[in-house]
């Protein structure tokens, strides 16, 4: 957290890794990779950041997101790549004084490791037909799944991407996704596709209704990604609305 001192995330660039006709919304994001041991001394200092920004107001939004193995996402909306100069926090870092410093020396006592990165919504490859929406009321259960691959296959794994969403089109899928493309800040090529349920049980559960909806034949589709896919990786967690902001 403490890159939120002054502009909530580094002073990025031009985002040089995503075409931008392929993503429409773009978002900066902050991951605190907490120690198990300090998880609820972090939420503590999170709440308190949180009051704390309800009080000054700062000109900024963001929703929260944990993994299960204690990542913490801050997910704050940019317009475009000039949005990330600003520094929304400077006027409450002021005001606060020694009590803003002592906020972020209790954050970082909490973790080893933190950084800041820019992904990008792909909408042609999103499956949300009944509109695109990364929180829905009463589904703050997630599973990602992170795609890597190399860049010589990138045209190969996109096209995949688009046959996995035809065929869930085709069938008339109940399951949605999200689709998102790495950017500036990433030290590998990615898609991350997030699932949203009500919690565990119902993600499973609709997880399992997919997989008759798509049919036995669907590997043929899916194989078309991992087939150039140069690992995978799955997480779930949450979405906290506790932990987000949006000034009132």
């Amino acid at each position: 957290m403490k890159t939120i001192k002054l502009t909530f995330l580094l002073g990025l660039a031009l985002c040089l890794t995503i075409n931008f006709s392929q993503a429409q919304k773009s978002y900066q994001i902050h991951q605190d990779n907490v120690n198990p041991s300090m998880v609820m001394q972090y939420e503590k200092v999170a709440k308190e950041f949180n009051d704390a920004c309800n009080e000054h107001k700062p000109q900024t939004s963001w929703v929260t997101a944990v993994t299960n193995d204690m990542k913490y996402l801050y997910i704050s909306p940019i317009e475009n790549m000039a949005d990330l100069d600003k520094q929304p926090f400077a006027d409450m870092a002021k005001k606060m004084g020694d009590k803003w410093t002592k906020m972020f020396e209790d954050f970082d006592k909490c973790y080893n490791s933190h950084r800041s990165y820019v992904i990008h919504l792909v909408e042609d490859l999103t499956y949300m037909p009944e509109g695109i929406s990364m929180t829905q009321d009463g589904q703050n259960y997630r599973k990602w799944f992170y795609i890597y691959f190399t860049p010589s296959n990138a045209a190969k794994v996109r096209e995949g991407m688009k046959a996995v969403k035809d065929l869930y089109t085709t069938k008339g899928s109940k399951e949605f996704y999200r689709v998102y493309r790495n950017g500036f800040g990433t030290s590998e090529d990615f898609y991350l596709v997030a699932v949203s349920a009500k919690d565990e049980i119902d993600g499973a559960t609709k997880s399992k209704e997919n997989d008759a909806v798509l049919g036995p034949d669907s590997w043929d589709t899916f194989s078309k990604v991992m087939n150039y896919a140069s690992r995978f990786e799955e997480y779930s967690g949450e979405m906290r609305p506790d932990l987000a902001y949006a000034p009132k």
